[in-house]
């Protein structure tokens, strides 16, 4: 699944808060700072675990604001490794 976070989402540790809830439900991915200010996440992995980062998509870090989340599913694909963020 692919996934872009907008609203106050990059300076506020959304990235590491991300990979460690995708970690604690077993995803494999990344989420990197876009340059428009969004915060693009790319995941990996079970079904309900994917949806449950999607609705947690909408929590984040504790300093952050979220204001919308737009996702779609992506090709089948070998996943990464680990999930990365940067």
């Amino acid at each position: 699944m692919r996934c872009i976070v907008s609203g106050r989402v990059q300076g506020v540790w959304f990235r590491e808060t991300t990979r460690t809830r995708a970690l604690e439900l077993g995803l494999s991915g990344s989420a990197v700072n876009l340059p428009d200010g969004t915060v693009e996440i790319i995941a990996c992995g079970q079904d309900a675990a994917l949806q449950e980062l999607q609705n947690w998509l909408w929590t984040g870090s504790p300093m952050s604001r979220v204001e919308r989340v737009s996702c779609e599913p992506l090709p089948e694909q070998a996943p990464p490794h680990g999930f990365r963020t940067g």
